[in-house]
């Protein structure tokens, strides 16, 4: 399932400064986040696609890249969006 424009609009919305702000780090850790729970799901019911296999694995090392650039560059905002995303305990 694809990213709605709506959701997308949602997430703008609540990670970014304004309703055009798609580049900040936080949005697209959010964007990712959604994709990567889309695609877990269909790799649930298609355990043998291998290239939305790949996909996965690599959003998610995307992530945890965008992840480790926010953590660097302030550890406040990483802790906002690791709570709310609630990606990590």
């Amino acid at each position: 399932m694809s990213l709605t424009k709506e959701y997308k609009a949602e997430v703008i919305k609540q990670f970014g400064a304004s309703g055009k702000d798609t580049g900040k780090s936080e949005v697209q850790v959010a964007l990712y986040t959604r994709r990567i729970s889309d695609l877990t799901g269909h790799l649930q019911q298609h355990p043998k696609d291998k290239h939305s296999r790949r996909g996965l694995l690599m959003l998610v090392a995307k992530r945890k890249k965008m992840l480790n650039y926010v953590k660097n560059v302030n550890i406040d905002r990483y802790r906002k969006v690791i709570g709310e995303l609630d990606l990590r305990k």
